[in-house]
Order: structure tokens, then sequence, then C-alpha cells
């Protein structure tokens, strides 16, 4: 049996709840046992695989970035990607057809507060853009929930966000999308990840959550979003059907998840580039210092037969 940890509940980790519901994990004779971090943070995700207590998380190769820069023969490493692209999106209060990243020296922003990444995404952007993201008038403190209301209540001008905010915005009226982050292109954002000794101790477990995972991803690039969001619905109960379904079309549309297990380089790479410029890490990190595409590369070469038919969905 393998303890997976679970930070925080997100429709753009879908993938990871698809592979429940539609049992891939059983279908390799492998036991997964779901669990919720008490805190997203890193430091206690890494305790947690080292000490024992967990087998494999999903979260954000930044946690492996930082962990590296931390600590250079950090024995954290991605071995499935899920997510190869930034979920985040920008909602303007106004619809902006010709809306450019130097807008948003211009308007008041509320970004996310409540992890990293899509600032420092977003002021790679602008700095790569040739802007200076100091001269942005950003709100930085504020949850996603506030951040739709003060949009709502015309307290500022765009904000940043992830689904179902995004689409609840637009549904209501008050918001426009200005800037799908995915647009950019690659940008490894979640991957399950583990300890080498875990690597080392168990390779059989960890290859055939590999070709689960794999098959989940074959499954949903052959289905609709209304299918995906049948499948996944238990997972949001408080979260109107409609809402959810338009919200992961529009990450379909987008690609933001990947098609097979194989994290590329370049998607990391830019990652790691933004962490920098950002202030976040100080120095790069290899690829094959916190990436292990064994399972990847050996579960793609296998084509496993995709599912077929949709074996039941399991309530969370």
């Amino acid at each position: 049996m393998l303890t997976l940890i679970e930070n925080f509940r997100a429709v753009f980790y879908t993938p990871f709840y698809a592979a429940f519901a539609l049992k891939a994990y059983e279908a390799e004779d492998l036991e997964v046992q779901r669990v919720t971090s008490p805190t997203p943070a890193p430091a206690e995700t890494a305790q947690a695989l080292r000490s024992g207590r967990a087998d494999v998380a999903w979260g954000g190769p930044i946690r492996l970035l930082l962990a590296n820069n931390q600590q250079p023969d950090s024995d954290m490493v991605i071995f499935c990607e899920v997510v190869r692209r930034d979920p985040f999106f920008l909602v303007g209060r106004e619809p902006r057809p010709a809306w450019q990243l130097a807008d948003l020296l211009h308007v008041r922003m509320a970004s996310v507060s409540e992890v990293p990444t899509p600032w420092l995404c977003l002021q790679h952007d602008l700095r790569l853009a040739g802007l200076d993201p100091a001269q942005v008038r950003r709100i930085p403190d504020r949850s996603m929930p506030e951040n739709l209301a003060a949009l709502r209540a015309r307290d500022i001008e765009v904000m940043q966000a992830f689904q179902p905010f995004v689409e609840q915005a637009v549904e209501a009226g008050v918001g426009h999308i200005w800037y799908a982050a995915a647009s950019r292109g690659l940008t490894a954002y979640t991957s399950l990840y583990t300890t080498r000794q875990c690597l080392a101790r168990d390779p059989e477990s960890l290859l055939r959550m590999t070709r689960a995972m794999y098959r989940t991803q074959q499954w949903i690039t052959t289905h609709s979003a209304a299918e995906l969001a049948a499948c996944v619905a238990a997972f949001f109960p408080d979260l109107p059907r409609p809402t959810l379904t338009a919200a992961l079309e529009r990450y379909r549309t987008l690609r933001v998840w990947n098609r097979t297990p194989m994290l590329q380089p370049e998607g990391l790479a830019w990652l790691d580039a933004a962490c920098r410029s950002g202030g976040y890490t100080q120095h790069s990190v290899p690829y094959e210092q916190c990436v292990d595409m064994r399972f990847a590369a050996q579960v793609i070469q296998e084509t496993p037969a995709a599912f077929d038919d949709d074996p039941g969905h399991e309530t969370p």
C-alpha cells in the first residue's frame, strides 16, 4: 500500500481525483490511501515522506527546487508529471480584448496569497516582457474568495485566480478573462514526488502508480469535459455541475494537463528561471537532480490498454 498526500483540494488537480474515481490503482493491484496534509507547507510534507508516514505526495516542482537550494543533497525526486502548464488566470472587471502585460502597470491587481508559484510565474512573464514587476500596484495578502468579492465590489481592477473562481466571476458577469497563464507554454506545475529511499525500496509500486496515472491521462484525453465532471463531481460537492464542467473545459482547451507522465526539461527550466528571477531561489537546479522519469518512460513504451468503460466513481 502507498500513502499519498493531498495538500489541498483544487479543480486543476482533477486528474489525481479521476485516478481514484476510475479505480485506476485497483486496476494495477495497488492500494493507495489518500490523506490530507494538516498544512500545505512543503517542509511538513517533506518530513512526512522522510519519516515514512507517507510515501508519495503531489505538489509543485517548486517545492523540490526550493529544497535543493536549501539542501543540495535533498532526497526528493519527481517521477510523474500531471499538470504541465500554469492553471492560473488574470480576471479583469472590464473586458480588454487587446490586453497586454503592460496593462498591469496601470491597474490595481490582487495576486494569489495562498501559494507563491502564481506570482513568481507572472512576475517572470513581466520581466521577460521588459517590465518591472515592482511597478505593479499589487495587493498580495488576500485569499482568492476575498479577491473575487473585491472584484465584485469594484475595489480592484483585476485578480489572479484559478478555477472555479474564474468561472464564477465570468458566470456572474463581474469578471472577464484577460490572460490565461497556460498560454505561455510548458511550466512544470504539479507532479507526483517521493524520496529516493522510497524509489529504491518499492520501485514496483511506484511503477504501478505511474501506469495508473498514465491510463487516467489517456481516459481524460478521450472523454469530454462533461464526462470528466461527472467522474470527479463527488470531490467537489459544493460546486454546481455546470460550473465544474465549464472550468474543466477551459483547462482542457488550454492543455493544462499532461497527456503522459513525462516531465519535459523545458517546463522545469522555465519554472526554475521564474523562481530565481523572483528571488525565491538563488541557484539553478539541474533536471537530473530532482527528476527521475524511468517509470514514465517505461509505461509510455508499454502503451497500456485504455480503460474499456467507466468502472464507477468513488466517493471521496
